[in-house]
């Protein structure tokens, strides 16, 4: 623990806000909420303004620059008019703010150097009231700051700061991962970072944490950890099986062999052309790109649905006896690369836009002219019967059979695609199931197979080395 303990304390030195740093994000949330409260005395009904999230609790890494400010309205404004009040207290208090959109408007800007959010919520009783996803943001503020003392925030920014380094903090739609809530939850339940992370290592999912004993329902995500302010939500729902088991092995990874860079978030070096070929040449597998528009929207829109798409592509290509050794979406390099991760319910990721690719490499791009079709044992009289008939009397001169192999009737017919490419450009690639948004775009695709694959490197240079580099 000694080594632990060194590491520990260095990464607090970088990673801890320092005095300055404190003080300056305090006299700027104290500007900006004096500011609010002038906007909303000018407002024909009565509201209230809280800040939350992690800089309220003194839970962020430092060099996080995010004030978070609620304007609470009463219970029973109707959407129109919350939209209406929130929207003209964000433009008087960021003039040069822009409109962003969860499941109401809020107006983004930036504040003496610091990117502020300013969202209208319901002022609720109960978080389980709520109106809306935002509402409950208040609430989990609230719980957080009577259980987090000095030591536990801390703590809480370690443990931000290892989720940041291993890749796996972030509870958009994008990355999937541990929610700056979730992380400040299970730091406070386990008693510390040390704690959780040697409580992780040895995780069998799913694993469930109720912090204030609900139990009213069953969740079947990987990891459950309660809503201590909504027993019907499960703060984890977001995070990915494969986001777990990263944390899990990075956990075992720190305590095995302690080191500072497990906190130092990497940026991979795009990969060049001339990489690209060298595994290509490698590995000698068939690469496949579907190469389009992504459709103009924001992450938490657009990468479900290129997950969705990536599916269907790959399940098409495995029907089809192509075999795909593994797939991989990906979004040009620079575009679309938004962060999350509060829990509130805002989308806080980035505009969609520029082009997507789905890329899958195959195991073999051509399949023989005929493939092998089974029919019931010759024993099963009807289904066998019905299999037999519906091809004795197939005239199609490029059909074998139907013959006997084995105890049942077997044909060979005429394979729909032969390459992949030909699938991939064929009508029934666009039959599988796509995203709503991306079958416009998809309908006007590019697909490259092979070597030509290289030329996305100039685009897709991160997520290319991602795919041929891959690591925990």
């Amino acid at each position: 623990m000694a080594d632990l303990d060194a590491v520990l304390s260095r990464v607090r030195e970088h990673a801890l806000p320092d005095v300055e740093e404190r003080e300056r994000l305090r006299t700027t949330a104290a500007e900006l909420t004096d500011r609010t409260r002038a906007a909303i005395a000018d407002l024909p009904v009565e509201a209230d303004v809280v800040q939350v999230g992690s800089t309220a609790r003194g839970t962020w890494v430092s060099g996080d620059r995010d004030i978070d400010l609620f304007v609470r309205f009463p219970a029973d404004l109707d959407r129109e008019e919350l939209e209406e009040y929130g929207l003209a207290v964000g433009h008087a208090v960021l003039p040069d703010g822009h409109e962003e959109y969860a499941e109401h408007p809020y107006v983004k800007g930036v504040f003496g150097g610091f990117d502020v959010d300013l969202v209208p919520c319901h002022d609720v009783a109960e978080a389980g009231d709520l109106i809306s996803a935002v509402d409950r943001t208040p609430f989990h503020d609230a719980y957080l700051s009577e259980r987090l003392d000095d030591d536990l925030a801390g703590d809480v920014v370690l443990a931000k700061a290892f989720l940041k380094g291993i890749g796996a903090y972030g509870s958009d739609l994008r990355t999937e991962g541990f929610s700056g809530y979730l992380t400040e939850l299970l730091v406070a339940e386990l008693g510390g970072f040390v704690p959780l992370v040697e409580s992780a290592r040895s995780w069998h999912p799913p694993v469930e944490f109720d912090p204030e004993g609900h139990a009213e329902r069953t969740f079947e995500d990987p990891l459950v950890v309660v809503d201590p302010t909504d027993p019907t939500r499960n703060v984890a729902a977001v995070l990915s099986a494969a986001n777990l088991a990263r944390f899990q092995h990075y956990a075992r990874d720190l305590l095995a062999t302690p080191r500072e860079e497990l906190f130092e978030p990497r940026t991979p070096e795009p990969l060049d052309a001339g990489a690209v070929r060298d595994h290509l040449d490698r590995r000698e597998t068939t690469p496949v790109a579907v190469v389009f528009d992504a459709p103009d929207v924001v992450d938490d829109q657009l990468w479900p649905q290129l997950r969705r798409s990536l599916d269907g592509v790959v399940r098409g290509l495995n029907e089809r006896g192509f075999d795909a050794l593994r797939a991989r979406a990906m979004v040009g390099d620079g575009g679309g690369r938004g962060v999350g991760g509060d829990g509130s319910g805002r989308d806080r990721s980035g505009d969609g836009g520029g082009r997507a690719a789905l890329y899958v490499e195959v195991e073999t791009a051509t399949r023989p002219a005929v493939e092998r079709h089974e029919g019931p044992p010759v024993a099963v009289r009807k289904h066998a019967d019905r299999f037999y008939e519906s091809y004795a009397d197939d005239v199609d001169p490029d059909t074998y059979g139907p013959f006997i192999d084995g105890n049942r009737y077997v044909v060979e017919r005429e394979r729909e695609f032969t390459t992949v490419r030909g699938y991939l450009e064929s009508d029934a690639a666009a039959d599988i199931a796509l995203g709503a948004q991306i079958e416009p775009a998809f309908a006007d695709r590019d697909v490259l197979v092979g070597d030509a694959v290289a030329t996305l490197a100039d685009r897709f240079g991160r997520g290319l080395r991602e795919f041929y580099e891959p690591h925990p």
